[in-house]
């Protein structure tokens, strides 16, 4: 039966969803150097999970105990989005941001590079 407190369930569901998103995506170069984005603590912490143990150091544990306390709320997706951008600068696989200004004959405007 769906009512109003299955409504609430849903909505609720929804925004805990949302509220492990990363307010802009993480791209990372993984397997065969192929990019990945990352747009969440959840996916974050799946990728952390899989990381090869030979390459687990400092930075993988403290960016997995962060993607942990971000599932359960303790702390926010962008403080997870940050150590999981340092473990990736440690470990060479970020993408950086491109956004580079394309001159145009009617007035250089601002094109993203994906």
């Amino acid at each position: 039966m769906f009512g109003p407190l299955q409504a609430l369930n849903n909505r609720e569901e929804a925004q805990a969803m949302n509220r492990g998103q990363f307010e802009e995506p993480v791209t990372l170069l993984v397997g065969m150097g192929f990019p990945r984005k990352i747009d969440s603590v959840m996916e974050a912490y799946a990728l952390l999970q899989d990381w090869p143990s030979a390459g687990r150091n400092g930075a993988h544990a403290v960016a997995l105990n962060a993607c942990k306390a971000g599932i359960v709320g303790e702390i926010d997706p962008e403080t997870v989005r940050a150590t999981l951008i340092s473990f990736a600068r440690r470990h060479d696989i970020l993408v950086p941001d491109m956004v580079t200004p394309l001159a145009t004959a009617a007035g250089g405007a601002v094109h993203e590079v994906n």
